[in-house]
């Protein structure tokens, strides 16, 4: 497992080390981070670190964990929704509450495990834990991934996405009425400084640009369609709040029991790119799922109530 540095910054300062090292992006889970500590693998300032250490401003601090053990990632029949396929890629349909690839204390259930059972071959780009994985969509977000089934075109769609050229639209459902019929949201994307486990806009964050449009306006809420150039975590997410329109049902971003849904109304509905080996554009398009559409006939049905 490779060997990371972090540097501490003044937001963090009094954090206990091992959730201030959690708060960067990565992949251990905290009970990790506490072996990590535990067992010697992380230095502060070039000094092994203490379980109870509270880190303080321009601390530096690697973790070098030990070589993983390679985990059996087991095939799973998940009967996933295979929209198109062809030697070298696939078009996947992800449920809502399915995690995309396995992750340590989170092994089953996955995007991946479905796969597996269901093709092939997948490209090894990106390990055992995320075979053919070319991008995600969150946990509770639904709908369509592209996904490599060699290395060749495992390399072609995430250039593809480095140069902005994969087409990729979203159905929200926001908090408020938009009063413009479309905008678009250029706002930079890193962590909050203020709460770490989140992301935000912030001045020295990653380059971040959302385009969006009105679909429909209903009494307290806005369907609007999102379109992104780029692919931060979180991006339409954050975007949408940061501009006061933050998404329906949304447990980190959107306000709390203002509508009785699973996690965030959000749909990865519309997906093009170009095959690798032939250079003709793919797209394909997904209907928002039941639930969705539920959520959406009854606020309509509220809206017209009040209209009367």
């Amino acid at each position: 497992m490779e060997e990371l540095t972090f540097i501490i910054e003044k937001e963090q300062t009094k954090e206990r080390i091992d959730k201030a090292i959690a708060s960067f992006e990565t992949d251990w889970s905290r009970t990790q981070i506490q072996n990590f500590i535990k067992d010697g693998h992380v230095l502060v300032n070039k000094e092994a670190a203490k379980s109870n250490y509270k880190v303080k401003e321009g601390d530096v601090i690697v973790v070098a964990p030990p070589e993983a053990i390679e985990l059996d990632i087991v095939s799973e029949n998940l009967n996933l929704e295979v929209v198109y396929e062809d030697e070298d890629v696939l078009v996947v349909y992800k449920p809502r509450g399915m995690v995309v690839h396995p992750a340590p204390g989170h092994i089953s259930g996955t995007l991946v495990n479905g796969l597996m059972h269901q093709i092939k071959d997948l490209s090894g780009i990106n390990g055992v834990m995320r075979p053919g994985i070319v991008h995600r969509i969150d946990k509770d977000t639904t709908g369509l991934l592209m996904v490599a089934k060699n290395d060749v075109a495992h390399v072609s769609l995430v250039d593809q996405l480095v140069k902005k050229t994969v087409t990729r639209k979203y159905i929200a459902l926001v908090h408020g009425r938009i009063p413009h019929d479309k905008g678009t949201i250029d706002a930079p994307i890193g962590r909050d400084k203020k709460e770490r486990q989140s992301m935000a806009v912030v001045d020295n964050g990653k380059h971040a640009v959302t385009h969006f449009r009105v679909l429909e306006r209903l009494d307290k809420f806005t369907l609007v369609e999102c379109q992104l150039e780029t692919g931060r975590t979180h991006q339409i997410r954050v975007h949408m709040k940061y501009i006061g329109y933050p998404l329906a049902g949304d447990p980190k971003y959107g306000p709390k029991k203002t509508i009785n849904f699973n996690g965030q109304v959000l749909h990865a509905g519309l997906l093009g790119f170009i095959q690798p080996k032939t250079g003709e554009y793919l797209e394909f398009s997904y209907p928002i799922p039941d639930d969705y559409t539920n959520l959406l006939q009854d606020l309509r049905k509220q809206s017209l109530i009040k209209e009367d």
